[in-house]
Parts: structure tokens; C-alpha cells; sequence
């Protein structure tokens, strides 16, 4: 922990800490009486030609972590590998073959909607992220390409509905609000920018940072170096979506997602170790991070 509190020296924002104790305080069992609507309905727009994994591994997160029912909606090129991978899914396939052009009709199913992973950030793709922004009034949340697309077009940031989740790593978060000098200056940099825009930034990395409009700072204590590998961020897009769909508030979805995602990949380490272990084993071992999490109240 001494590392901890000298990486955190010189913010001048409170902060606290994600742990064990601090999630239980938040989590919420399921109802025994409760069906698959009680736990929310996501939709999931990922995936392009030769990108279709992202889908994939945002997807099956998104069901381990909780969501009632999930929808991908992907270029037609996904549609067999989605429905073979995770026959869990529905998918509803774009009219492109190779990248995702538009949106659903009917968005009024969705209590969320997660956009970003594998999506590429050609024409198509923009457009539909602008589609998006433009039709969905209720929190977002958004990762990878559709942060670069964001990037790429900076006037976007200002539709992006209130209470929205973005999740950036370092680079990303570069691209969209400027380069930092320090990790300081990156933490300052993403408390003004969570206010500006009103959405809650989860800056990834070693101890990820969660910087919430007029909220405390937290600062995750889990993790390790084994999860620095593509595909690890697609996953807690996922997890971070079923959250919300679970009706945890926004601020609570980030902070139960992240801690969720750290713990998994300390068990998948314990197993794999951290050079052999692969995103598609944060996802397997979501299960053993909530039986932990349950043991923690019995």
C-alpha cells in the first residue's frame, strides 16, 4: 500500500479506497422471486471484420455479470460466430457485412446501451455513434473505438447523455481531453472533464481511478499485470453494462464493475499465473469473484 499512497500524493481531491468492504456495502443479491426482466435488458453495439472477438468478449462479460437479457447488434459478418459463441445472445445483424452503419429502431427495449468494442472508426461506424447520441437519452456506456470516434470528433462529447460511463485507458483518455504530463495531472485533467461533461470517467490502469461530477475520488486496490493484455477493457465494458442494467446507479455500477473485474483477474492469476492468463479467463472466473463476494456477508 506504500506504493499506493505515494502515487496518490499531491491530488488534491479526497479520495477512498474500492475494496471488499466497500462493495459489499453496495451489493445487491438477487430476488428469489424475480424473472429475466427484473435485471435489465442491454443493448451491446461491438464488433467488425476480423474484430468480431471484442464482441464476443464484451458480450459473454455482460452476461456473467448479471443482465437479464442481451442483445448484440453487429455487422452481418458476426452473426454466426455471436449466435455459436454466446447462444445466451439474441443478435440483431446491421445491413453491412463488415462494420456496424446504424442503429436499432427501437431503442425503448434497452434499459442500457454499451457501444464501442471492435467497432473500427470508419464513416459507418461514426455515423452510428452519432445516431446514438442523437436518439439515446439515458446513460451510455462507452469504450474503445467509440471513444476514438469521440476523439476524432470533440463536438460529440457534448451530446453524450448525463451520468454516462466512459472507460479509457491512458492513450484513449490522451486523445479525447488532451496529453497529461503526470499521472497527477491526468487525474486532474479527468475530475474537470467528468464535471464539464457530466459523465463518470474510469481511467484504467494499475490502481484505476473512478471520477464521478461532485463525488469523491476512488481509486481501485485490485488487479494485476496479468490483465495488460487486448480484450481485457471489452470485458469490463461488459461487466460494466450489466451492472447497470441490475439498476445500480451509475457511480455504484462503476465502482462494483471495476472491483469485480480486478478480483476476477486475481483469481484467474492465482490459476493461469499472470503471463499465461487471457481476458476470456476474467470472464470465467466472474463467477468465483461473486461467490467471494457473497462469502464476505455470511
Amino acid at each position: 500500500m506504500k506504493d499506493f499512497i505515494s502515487f496518490v500524493r499531491g491530488i488534491q481531491q479526497k479520495y477512498s479506497l474500492i475494496d471488499l468492504k466497500s462493495v459489499r456495502s453496495i451489493y445487491k443479491p438477487r430476488d428469489p422471486f424475480s424473472n429475466k426482466a427484473t435485471y435489465g435488458h442491454v443493448l451491446l453495439l461491438a464488433g467488425s471484420y476480423g474484430k468480431i472477438g471484442a464482441a464476443v468478449m464484451a458480450a459473454k462479460a455482460c452476461l456473467r455479470g448479471g443482465a437479464g437479457l442481451l442483445t448484440a447488434h453487429l455487422p452481418s459478418c458476426g452473426y454466426s460466430i455471436m449466435q455459436t459463441a454466446v447462444p445466451e445472445a439474441m443478435v440483431l445483424v446491421d445491413p453491412r457485412s463488415h462494420e456496424i452503419s446504424t442503429i436499432p429502431e427501437d431503442l425503448e427495449p434497452y434499459r442500457v446501451i454499451a457501444a464501442g468494442p471492435g467497432i473500427g472508426t470508419g464513416k459507418s461506424a461514426r455515423e452510428m455513434v452519432k445516431k446514438l447520441l442523437e436518439n439515446y437519452q439515458h446513460p451510455l456506456v462507452l469504450d474503445a473505438d467509440a471513444l476514438n470516434i469521440l476523439s476524432m470528433e470533440k463536438e460529440l462529447l457534448l451530446k453524450i447523455p448525463p451520468n454516462s460511463i466512459l472507460t479509457p485507458h491512458p492513450k484513449e483518455f490522451d486523445r479525447l481531453f488532451g496529453p497529461a504530463e503526470t499521472n497527477v495531472h491526468r487525474f486532474e485533467l479527468a475530475r474537470q472533464n467528468a464535471a464539464k461533461y457530466q459523465v463518470i470517467l474510469i481511467l484504467k490502469g494499475h490502481y484505476t481511478g473512478i471520477f464521478c461530477p461532485g463525488e469523491t475520488l476512488f481509486f481501485n486496490t485490485n488487479g494485476n499485470a496479468g490483465m495488460a493484455k487486448g480484450g481485457s477493457g471489452d470485458v469490463l465494458t461488459g461487466i460494466v453494462a450489466a451492472m447497470l442494467a441490475q439498476s445500480y446507479t451509475p457511480s455504484e455500477a462503476a465502482r462494483m464493475a471495476v472491483f469485480l473485474h480486478g478480483l476476477a483477474g486475481d483469481i484467474a492469476a492465482e490459476f493461469y499465473s499472470e503471463e499465461a492468463m487471457l481476458p476470456t479467463d476474467l470472464i470465467g472466473c466472474l463467477g468465483k469473484a461473486f461467490v467471494k463476494l457473497k462469502e464476505t456477508q455470511e
